[in-house]
């Protein structure tokens, strides 16, 4: 709640500065691996009859010869979990002015040399290349401008940690609406290719002038100067209370921010949980892992799952039905646009109830029958296999399957965040949140591994 003595934030500005800002920090990820089709139509090699790809997907043959789907979902990754383990000395050593405008600024001019390519002619190799720097690069970027955010938001009343992942969870919706409405445009691929990329340069400056503009609002002014000193850790706790009133309206679809809702729970039974002091006691890393060790095994096994196949092979599904509307749109409506609604109704489910409880032994089973999965997406309609057969050429059968596996992914990893703390003592906590973060990240860069052994198998 917001201090009795605090300013109003005048015509919302404040929120709608985070909201934006939330947005910006994802529109990077669900950009590249949303236009999975356009990079494949350019590494696609001399013999396609132009060199700046399409939206549409309907590539087939060496389309997809670089594994390029494969690369850009590790390589956005592993990022994640090496500033996880950068995250203190990087926080202590770089100012959060530098971190964050500087991180905005890096992210706009990588993102217009993706855009600039659009127009240059280049050969397969050179292309990827330059592609795959621009993907670790970015994404190593958002990392850093993600913590540094939260740790502002850290001083802010709730309601801005809510706007700021309501904004997050909107940038894989809007990169699915943004790639539609660049299909249906009309104009040639090229053109509907560089408005597609300028999108997000669009949305990442109006970051940075959001960000500019906060030290010029009294609201965020009078929140901001009174920052504590904290270390990423103990900002962490901090962090993660704020998400109390976003789990009333759902939890965005963000795996990077997933693991700040570790201390969901910490304001339920205030009552039986006395105020302790500041650092009770050094809790024992070893300690907190051995009673958290299987939900977070199970985080790990929840997104190795949905990585291991997720966008590496159900972006290279396409429509069993005769070419048209529903084919040239199927992938992009079906995959990208029905999995980001689905994972957000799936988080959102948590809201109302939490089941199984942290007791129970149904929840390794969950997660772990979710690895049928992987069979199921290997078995639809992908006319790019070579071993496997297609056992569900409907489109109806991939539709299911997306649908059972968004909402999974959201309900569970949601789940095995919301009973974590439940897991440990109050003083423990943060060293949980710290232990999950790092195997979220692990889980993300896992599932990016094994996607190749999937592809290869196909």
């Amino acid at each position: 709640m917001a201090r009795g003595d605090a300013p109003q934030d005048s015509y919302h500005l404040v929120g709608i500065s985070f909201f934006i800002l939330g947005l910006g920090t994802l529109l990077p990820w669900n950009f590249f691996i949303t236009a999975i089709p356009y990079f494949q139509g350019r590494l696609a090699g001399a013999n396609t009859t132009t060199t700046t790809g399409t939206l549409d997907s309907n590539h087939t043959g060496p389309a997809d010869a670089f594994n390029f789907n494969n690369w850009v979902t590790l390589l956005s990754q592993l990022p994640l979990l090496l500033f996880t383990l950068l995250n203190s000395f990087l926080y202590q050593c770089v100012p959060e002015t530098v971190r964050i405008l500087g991180s905005l600024l890096a992210i706009l001019l990588l993102f217009a040399l993706t855009a600039a390519l659009v127009k240059v002619d280049m050969s397969p190799g050179p292309f990827f290349s330059i592609t795959m720097a621009s993907v670790w690069f970015i994404n190593s970027f958002c990392a850093v401008l993600q913590g540094s955010l939260f740790g502002q938001l850290g001083t802010m009343p709730s309601t801005y940690s809510t706007l700021f992942l309501s904004g997050q969870g909107l940038a894989g919706i809007f990169a699915a609406l943004a790639m539609l409405m660049s299909m249906a445009s009309g104009v040639d691929a090229q053109t509907s290719a560089l408005g597609y990329f300028i999108t997000p340069c669009v949305g990442i400056f109006m970051s940075i002038v959001c960000y500019l503009s906060l030290p010029h609002l009294e609201f965020a002014r009078y929140y901001l100067a009174k920052k504590p000193s904290q270390a990423p850790g103990q900002e962490l706790e901090t962090k993660a209370e704020l998400l109390q009133s976003d789990e009333k309206n759902g939890i965005p679809n963000s795996p990077q921010k997933v693991a700040l809702t570790l201390d969901l729970d910490a304001e339920k039974e205030p009552e039986l949980e006395p105020e302790e002091p500041q650092k009770p006691g050094k809790p024992s890393v070893f300690i907190v892992f051995q009673k958290i060790w299987l939900t977070a095994l199970c985080l790990v096994l929840v997104f190795t799952v949905t990585l291991s196949v997720f966008p590496a092979i159900t972006a290279m599904v396409t429509s069993s039905t005769s070419p048209g509307k529903w084919s040239r749109f199927f992938n992009p409506i079906c995959c990208f646009l029905l999995f980001n609604i689905m994972d957000w109704v799936g988080r959102s489910l948590t809201s109302y109830f939490l089941w199984p409880d942290e007791d129970s032994r149904l929840l390794p089973l969950l997660v772990g029958l979710r690895i049928l999965f992987v069979p199921l997406f290997m078995l639809c309609h992908v006319p790019e296999r070579s071993r496997l057969p297609i056992l569900f050429p409907q489109d109806a059968y991939f539709i299911t399957f997306m649908l059972l596996f968004a909402v999974s992914n959201g309900y569970l990893m949601s789940l095995t965040m919301c009973l974590a703390p439940r897991q440990v003592l109050p003083h423990e906590r943060e060293v949980a949140g710290t232990l999950m973060t790092f195997f979220l990240a692990l889980g993300l860069s896992c599932g990016a591994a094994f996607s190749f052994l999937f592809k290869a198998l196909l």
